[in-house]
Protein backbone atom coordinates (compact mmCIF):
# COMPACT_ATOMS: atom_id res chain seq x y z
CA UNK A 1 0.00 0.00 0.00
CA UNK A 2 2.97 2.27 0.57
CA UNK A 3 1.25 4.70 2.92
CA UNK A 4 -1.35 6.10 0.54
CA UNK A 5 -4.83 6.78 1.84
CA UNK A 6 -7.03 8.61 -0.70
CA UNK A 7 -9.36 9.86 2.03
CA UNK A 8 -6.83 12.00 3.91
CA UNK A 9 -4.56 14.96 3.25
CA UNK A 10 -1.28 13.66 1.83
CA UNK A 11 1.72 14.71 3.92
CA UNK A 12 4.61 16.67 2.47
CA UNK A 13 8.02 15.12 3.02
CA UNK A 14 11.57 15.12 1.66
CA UNK A 15 13.65 12.00 1.22
CA UNK A 16 17.13 12.09 2.67
CA UNK A 17 20.01 13.30 0.51
CA UNK A 18 22.63 12.28 3.08
CA UNK A 19 23.39 9.26 5.25
CA UNK A 20 21.94 9.12 8.75
CA UNK A 21 21.12 6.60 11.47
CA UNK A 22 17.91 5.54 13.16
CA UNK A 23 18.15 3.75 16.51
CA UNK A 24 15.12 1.76 17.61
CA UNK A 25 14.70 1.47 21.39
CA UNK A 26 14.43 -0.53 23.61
CA UNK A 27 16.27 -3.15 21.53
CA UNK A 28 19.02 -0.69 20.65
CA UNK A 29 19.14 -1.68 16.98
CA UNK A 30 20.72 1.02 14.84
CA UNK A 31 19.89 1.21 11.15
CA UNK A 32 22.16 3.02 8.67
CA UNK A 33 20.15 4.87 6.01
CA UNK A 34 21.96 5.81 2.81
CA UNK A 35 20.50 8.18 0.19
CA UNK A 36 19.61 6.57 -3.09
CA UNK A 37 19.57 3.12 -1.50
CA UNK A 38 16.44 1.45 -2.79
CA UNK A 39 14.12 0.44 0.02
CA UNK A 40 11.67 -2.39 -0.41
CA UNK A 41 8.14 -1.23 -1.09
CA UNK A 42 6.61 -2.02 2.25
CA UNK A 43 3.87 -0.31 4.20
CA UNK A 44 4.11 3.35 5.14
CA UNK A 45 5.29 6.40 3.22
CA UNK A 46 8.54 5.97 1.30
CA UNK A 47 11.41 6.51 3.74
CA UNK A 48 9.09 6.45 6.76
CA UNK A 49 10.14 5.09 10.14
CA UNK A 50 7.77 2.17 9.53
CA UNK A 51 9.38 1.34 6.20
CA UNK A 52 12.87 1.62 7.71
CA UNK A 53 11.87 -0.68 10.57
CA UNK A 54 10.28 -3.31 8.31
CA UNK A 55 13.20 -3.23 5.85
CA UNK A 56 15.53 -3.99 8.75
CA UNK A 57 13.58 -6.88 10.31
CA UNK A 58 12.04 -4.84 13.10
CA UNK A 59 8.42 -5.93 13.31
CA UNK A 60 6.33 -2.90 14.18
CA UNK A 61 2.59 -3.42 14.43
CA UNK A 62 0.63 -1.51 11.77
CA UNK A 63 -2.88 -2.88 11.47
CA UNK A 64 -4.06 -0.58 8.68
CA UNK A 65 -1.17 -1.39 6.35
CA UNK A 66 0.60 1.92 7.00
CA UNK A 67 -2.00 4.27 5.52
CA UNK A 68 -2.70 6.48 8.55
CA UNK A 69 -6.01 4.80 9.35
CA UNK A 70 -5.19 3.53 12.87
CA UNK A 71 -2.71 4.26 15.66
CA UNK A 72 -0.99 0.88 16.05
CA UNK A 73 2.36 2.09 14.66
CA UNK A 74 2.61 4.83 17.30
CA UNK A 75 6.23 5.57 18.21
CA UNK A 76 7.97 8.25 20.26
CA UNK A 77 10.77 10.12 18.50
CA UNK A 78 13.14 10.77 21.41
CA UNK A 79 15.78 12.58 19.38
CA UNK A 80 15.80 14.18 15.92
CA UNK A 81 12.08 14.94 15.63
CA UNK A 82 12.80 18.33 14.07
CA UNK A 83 14.36 16.56 11.07
CA UNK A 84 11.07 14.77 10.31
CA UNK A 85 8.16 16.00 8.24
CA UNK A 86 5.30 17.77 10.03
CA UNK A 87 2.35 15.69 11.21
CA UNK A 88 -0.85 16.38 9.31
CA UNK A 89 -4.18 16.98 11.06
CA UNK A 90 -5.24 13.48 9.99
CA UNK A 91 -2.17 11.94 11.63
CA UNK A 92 -2.79 13.92 14.82
CA UNK A 93 -6.42 12.73 14.83
CA UNK A 94 -5.22 9.11 14.64
CA UNK A 95 -2.62 9.73 17.35
CA UNK A 96 -5.42 10.87 19.68
CA UNK A 97 -6.53 7.21 19.70
CA UNK A 98 -3.12 5.85 20.76
CA UNK A 99 -2.33 5.04 24.40
CA UNK A 100 0.61 6.70 26.14
CA UNK A 101 0.93 9.82 23.99
CA UNK A 102 3.95 12.12 24.38
CA UNK A 103 4.74 15.47 22.77
CA UNK A 104 7.16 13.57 20.49
CA UNK A 105 4.60 10.91 19.44
CA UNK A 106 4.25 10.14 15.75
CA UNK A 107 2.77 7.43 13.56
CA UNK A 108 5.75 5.54 12.15
CA UNK A 109 3.94 5.12 8.82
CA UNK A 110 3.76 8.89 8.29
CA UNK A 111 7.00 10.11 9.91
CA UNK A 112 9.75 10.60 7.28
CA UNK A 113 13.18 11.83 8.43
CA UNK A 114 15.00 14.16 6.02
CA UNK A 115 18.44 12.85 7.05
CA UNK A 116 19.77 16.05 8.59
CA UNK A 117 20.04 14.37 12.02
CA UNK A 118 20.25 10.91 13.47
CA UNK A 119 16.99 9.69 15.02
CA UNK A 120 16.24 7.78 18.21
CA UNK A 121 12.82 6.10 18.15
CA UNK A 122 11.17 4.44 21.13
CA UNK A 123 8.63 1.74 20.45
CA UNK A 124 6.09 1.99 23.31
CA UNK A 125 5.87 -0.90 25.75
CA UNK A 126 2.39 -1.93 24.61
CA UNK A 127 3.74 -2.45 21.06
CA UNK A 128 6.90 -4.36 21.97
CA UNK A 129 5.56 -7.92 21.82
CA UNK A 130 6.21 -8.23 18.09
CA UNK A 131 9.60 -6.55 18.36
CA UNK A 132 10.88 -8.79 21.15
CA UNK A 133 10.19 -12.09 19.40
CA UNK A 134 13.07 -13.50 17.38
CA UNK A 135 12.55 -14.85 13.86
Amino acid sequence: MSGVNPYIEQPEFKLSKQSFQVTFQPMGKTVNVNPGERLEETDGLPGSLLQLALDNDIDLDHSCGGVCACSTCHVIVRSGLDSCNEATDDEEDMLDLAPGLHPQSRLACQCVPDGTKSIIVEIPEWNRNLVSESH
